[in-house]
């Protein structure tokens, strides 16, 4: 029993109704088809816009609106939203697939539940955030639609869907993610989160998860579902103050017990993810016995013992993973995972590692996994992998592998 939302488990997306996401700025609308939405509340920034910096972003406003569409277009393009279109559901609504323009155009349509979790400040901040900020790895808004009292998203379709769809409870027949994959993964989900990260003033994404990493057909990775999102501290401030939302498994333990939030607190959860994705696990499963449930209470002994890192694979994997990669894979996992948030390495450290990590699997491709009797290099610890993050070079990194 807990009175935070994110320290009790929740299946569904728990959303909160702050007020201070989006600066008030002459990009704080969202043009299209002569309409806009305005956030209608700033934050007291006096920076002002959004903008982002990485590779991969596009932030021209010109070629990356979002349309207004009349409801009636969304009921069209769903069949009247019709079940057999139904793609996706959780506290916020539901996901349909729909066809715009005669059928040319396959989208995804979030219809926000009424009486759900989601309010009209998280539809307002996810219109907004992904007007103003645009990555290879964050998904792409098409439109949206304000219709009496109805809420609607419309993005662009990832047809391989959610990488917890391909990561747990597999049917009969589906081929698990390979290791080559997961590391594709792991590495385009990171390079978004960088971008957020970087952009000015910082954006902290708050509710990264299995469910909100959407996949396109060559399994690249996109980042969804901005409703929690919250600009970072700026300046001499350490942290921003919130009401502690998101889901159970994913939320970092300093910021489930003060409500002080930080870029950390993302690492946190992309370690989590990091775990899942080399464990084949959920971050919280209640099908397990006591003691399981929990994915990072179940891994710590294995995190605290190299010899025992194999133990933890997903079986699924069959061996097909090179044990070097692993080791190396499991300590940067470990590192986002540290209690104390100013042992976790930043975003680009990050990034640096596992763009290393997946550029080995894929020059040497993969090895078998019941092997360990080759010689590993030494692995950092988390303060030799945190220290002068910011001033570390690529050849440095590496040279840590």
């Amino acid at each position: 029993m807990s009175c935070f939302s994110c320290m009790g488990p929740r299946p569904k997306d728990v959303n909160d109704y702050d007020e201070d996401m989006v600066p008030r700025s002459s990009n704080s609308a969202v043009h299209a088809r002569g309409k806009s939405i305005d956030s209608g509340s700033g934050n007291g920034r006096k920076d002002g816009s959004l903008k982002g910096k990485g590779t991969g972003e596009s932030n021209n406003q010109n070629n990356n609106v979002a349309c207004s569409f009349a409801f009636k277009e969304l009921a069209t393009a769903t069949q009247n939203f019709r079940e057999a279109n139904l793609i996706g559901e959780g506290g916020f609504g539901s996901v349909y697939k729909g066809r715009l323009d005669s059928g040319l155009q396959i989208v995804a349509i979030k219809q926000l539940n009424l009486e759900g979790l989601q309010g009209n400040q998280e539809f307002v901040v996810e219109v907004l955030m992904l007007s103003l900020m645009h990555h290879k790895n964050l998904v792409n808004l098409i439109g949206y639609c304000t219709h009496g009292e109805q809420r609607l998203l419309v993005y662009e379709f990832m047809p391989m869907g959610s990488l917890e769809y391909h990561l747990f409870d597999l049917e009969p027949g589906r081929k698990p993610l390979s290791w080559k994959t997961r590391l594709k993964i792991a590495a385009g989900a990171a390079h978004g989160l960088e971008y957020l990260h970087k952009a000015n003033p910082p954006v902290i994404y708050r509710d990264l998860k299995s469910s909100n990493i959407l996949l396109d057909n060559e399994f690249n990775p996109k980042l969804s579902d901005f409703g929690l999102a919250k600009l970072g501290p700026v300046g001499d401030n350490t942290h921003v103050s919130t009401r502690v939302m998101g889901t159970y498994g994913y939320c970092a333990p300093e910021y489930a017990m003060t409500g002080k939030l930080t870029l950390k607190s993302d690492i946190y959860s992309f370690g989590v993810v990091l775990l899942e994705l080399i464990t084949g696990r959920k971050a919280y499963d209640i099908s397990k016995k006591p003691g399981e449930q929990n994915l990072v209470v179940w891994s710590t002994p294995f995190l605290k013992d190299r010899r025992k890192y194999v133990h933890m694979v997903d079986p699924m994997l069959d061996g097909q993973f090179s044990s070097r990669c692993l080791h190396h894979a499991v300590a940067v996992t470990a590192m986002c995972l540290q209690e104390q948030a100013n042992f976790r390495p930043s975003i680009t450290d990050i990034v640096t590692a596992l763009d290393y990590l997946l550029a080995q699997a894929q020059n040497a491709g993969t090895n078998r996994g019941g092997s360990h009797s080759a010689k590993h290099s030494a692995l950092p610890s988390s303060e030799e992998f945190n220290a002068n993050s910011q001033n570390r070079s690529y050849e440095n990194m590496t040279a840590m592998f």
